[in-house]
């Protein structure tokens, strides 16, 4: 299934996923389909929160619309405290479109994988229930500048104070060395101890790093996805994602050029690390007041 819902999001037919674009709605009817499927809840009567934004430069910049669409999975023992699991399932469409030259950017790990992901990890939370509350996020116009992930946590479904964490996932399907890097010890380092914890059994090799700007040569990934809106909301946040240098945001980033077998294995990781923290949120959210 992982696989399949990798497959359809990164299809041409939905001709890259851009915000406010006829591909990027038919993402989203996937998208809502699949939160049904896995057993996510809407809060209220809808799974959609829509959001505008002005988009485009200088005199082509207009008011474009975004919807993030949002669930959740009810805790068993400890429902009023949340652990948000975010992915963007927004692209950046088609170039020159409508010409000899048009090429439509499938963003297959940027970001289908998460998306994909998204569903894995809620349909096995729906049948192991964790102890709080899990809101499911999959956010539009990341791409545009995390669009939706401020609309997230300007207007967040529950109240701010009861989301303990964020964990993001944003390309965690390429990697022929079974790398996988865990974003955002640095700034929050109470988190570190449960992510060794996962690593040390972990299926892929999860790696800490991307996240100091003194190391010269070494990307800094800290602000490069959605996790970075809930840090600026002073919500910590973990980043899982890969060194996918050479396809992102190229034409080439297609499901059949993905590492299969490590993706299977970073959504399990990813599963490990909500678990994780799920086991202890009392003790990081008491490590997010004293930061």
């Amino acid at each position: 299934m992982l696989l399949r819902d990798l497959r359809v999001l990164s299809a041409d037919d939905m001709a890259g996923r851009q915000v406010d674009t006829p591909g990027g709605a038919k993402a989203r009817a996937y998208v809502i389909e699949q939160f049904r499927q896995s057993g996510v809840k809407p809060f209220g009567d809808s799974y959609e929160k829509p959001f505008t934004f002005m988009g485009g430069r200088g005199a082509n910049q207009a008011e474009r619309h975004g919807v993030n669409v949002i669930g959740r999975i009810d805790g068993s023992s400890q429902p009023a405290r949340y652990i948000v699991v975010s992915a963007h399932y927004d692209h950046v469409g088609v170039r020159n479109a409508g010409t000899p030259n048009e090429q439509i950017y499938n963003g297959a790990d940027d970001n289908a994988s998460g998306t994909a992901a998204l569903f894995a990890l809620a349909k096995y939370f729906s049948k192991h229930r964790p102890q709080h509350s899990i809101v499911i996020a999959a956010f539009d116009g990341e791409e545009s500048g995390l669009r939706g992930a401020y609309a997230f946590v300007r207007e967040p479904p529950v109240e701010a104070s009861a989301i303990v964490v964020d964990v993001n996932m944003d390309m965690i399907g390429r990697d022929p060395d079974d790398k996988l890097f865990a974003v955002g010890t640095l700034l929050n380092p109470f988190l570190k101890p449960y992510l060794e914890r996962v690593a040390a059994a972990a299926p892929v090799k999860l790696l800490f790093g991307h996240e100091d700007p003194s190391q010269k040569d070494v990307e800094d990934w800290t602000r490069d996805s959605d996790h970075w809106a809930f840090q600026q909301a002073k919500i910590p946040a973990v980043y899982l994602g890969v060194e996918d240098f050479a396809q992102h945001h190229k034409p080439t980033d297609d499901y059949e050029t993905m590492t299969f077998d490590f993706y299977i294995r970073a959504a399990e990781t990813a599963i490990r690390v909500v678990k994780e923290f799920d086991a202890n949120l009392a003790a990081i959210e008491r490590g997010r007041v004293s930061r």
